[in-house]
């Protein structure tokens, strides 16, 4: 028997056959396309489904159960995406158009939630009945499971850590508020910061990095740090104080066993990731009152979505 995980982004759409211990048996993606509207994009879902199947010698009637992960807001109770401001849906059917073409349990939920459930059964945080996970990319996407469920709120719109204000009157967020965390810890925000720094210090290393990777991304001020450059090793220590702020926060209300970081900034392992712990262990409430919070990577990377997704139905 086989789950499929579906993870839906604003570029892509990815697809895979997820086995009973949570191996992806065969995946691919497809481009979004949002602009075609949702009954084609899930029709194409649906055909590549099939499709891998056959690829996989796997009967189609194997299939018991699909998740569908979405980025934005999504009613796991109705299977309706209330809003998805990136592809252009709201109020959508999503379980109801899938069943068009499947005749088995349908769950969706928020794509981070589905990331936050596949580590939580399948990557660094199996084992853990209670984490918080995060992810730093465009935005600041996080996912919370508490005695092994997620949490998601009232019409499962809540876990929305990103936009929790840590700077009153600070930067202006695509949500319309300011000072939202993630206008300070996404990894979009370390490329503002970035920025910023290389106008300011033109001598700065950043520049050479920029320049020999033909591009300023998340990576560029740890690279420079990691050469010696005291300005990138300041614009990286600020980053990590704006991230631990966040992580504080939660750690204060929840509580959690371990702290999940995924995105690209948490492939910089040791040298985000230890410094990272350290201003939470120094700053934590009642600090060495309690077990600590461990912060620790993601494991499953880019398909984390695609089995979280399939785990939903698990």
């Amino acid at each position: 028997m086989y789950y499929v995980g579906i993870d839906i982004g604003g570029m892509s759409i990815k697809i895979g056959l997820v086995s009973c211990d949570g191996k992806i048996i065969n995946n691919r993606a497809i481009a979004t396309n949002s602009e075609l509207g949702y009954e084609d994009m899930i029709k194409r879902s649906a055909d590549l489904v099939f499709e891998l199947c056959r690829e996989s010698g796997i009967k189609a009637d194997s299939i018991i159960g699909i998740g569908v992960g979405i980025p934005g807001t999504a009613d796991s109770g109705t299977g309706i995406a209330t809003s998805a401001v990136n592809i252009g849906w709201k109020n959508i059917p999503v379980a109801e158009e899938f069943s068009k073409y499947f005749d088995v349990p349908i769950i969706i939920s928020n794509d981070a939630n589905c990331a936050a459930y596949g580590e939580q059964k399948f990557g660094s945080g199996a084992g853990f009945n209670d984490i918080v996970f995060i992810t730093l990319g465009t935005g600041v996407g996080s996912g919370i499971i508490l005695d092994k469920k997620l949490v998601q709120g009232f019409a499962c719109a809540g876990a929305e850590a990103g936009h929790m204000v840590i700077q009153i009157d600070g930067e202006l967020c695509n949500c319309g508020r300011c000072g939202c965390w993630e206008q300070y810890a996404s990894a979009s925000a370390l490329i503002k910061q970035t920025k910023i720094a290389m106008q300011s210090y033109p001598f700065s290393k950043l520049h050479s990095v920029a320049s020999k990777y033909g591009i300023i991304n998340g990576r560029t001020a740890f690279i420079a740090a990691k050469e010696g450059d005291n300005v990138a090793q300041t614009l990286v220590d600020t980053y990590i104080k704006y991230v631990a702020i966040g992580l504080i926060n939660l750690a204060n209300i929840i509580h959690p066993e371990s702290i999940i970081i995924g995105g690209g900034i948490s492939h910089e392992g040791d040298l985000f990731i230890k410094p990272l712990q350290k201003y939470m262990d120094n700053n934590f409430h009642a600090s060495g009152m309690y077990p600590t919070v461990k912060v620790v990577c993601a494991t499953l990377g880019n398909d984390a979505g695609i089995i979280g997704a399939a785990a939903l139905v698990m």
